[in-house]
């Protein structure tokens, strides 16, 4: 019985220590404003990482753009588009796009391009 005992002990101990080891997902408050120019710069993201975006709803919104759509504030039909003022998006691997569609706010630089690694 010994053995059983120290069997579950062993495992609970390597089940603690793996979860110590997990990588957790930061996450980072973005201010949506306009001029963005340079949010983010000098920080290094990762993929699973969150970003919220804080701002009065109705306001402003948070659109997922492809590379076109952010180069020309012009987001593709059925982009996800956020509205809730506290959005929390979580970021995948490699560049992740966003703006504010709202008529001038994007050419006014409400828009950020992140890099998760």
């Amino acid at each position: 019985m010994a053995t059983g005992s120290t069997g579950k002990v062993v495992m609970a101990l390597v089940a603690l220590c793996c979860m110590m080891f997990v990588a957790q997902a930061a996450k980072y408050h973005v201010d949506w404003v306009m001029n963005m120019r340079g949010w983010g710069n000098g920080r290094s993201f990762a993929a699973g990482d969150v970003l919220v975006f804080d701002y009065a709803a109705g306001a402003h919104n948070v659109v997922v753009v492809d590379q076109t759509g952010y180069n020309t504030c012009t987001p593709s039909a059925g982009a996800p588009t956020y509205t809730s003022g506290h959005d929390r998006i979580t970021l995948h691997r490699g560049t992740n796009l966003f703006i504010c569609s709202f008529p001038g706010h994007c050419n006014g630089g409400m828009k950020i391009a992140v890099t998760a690694h």
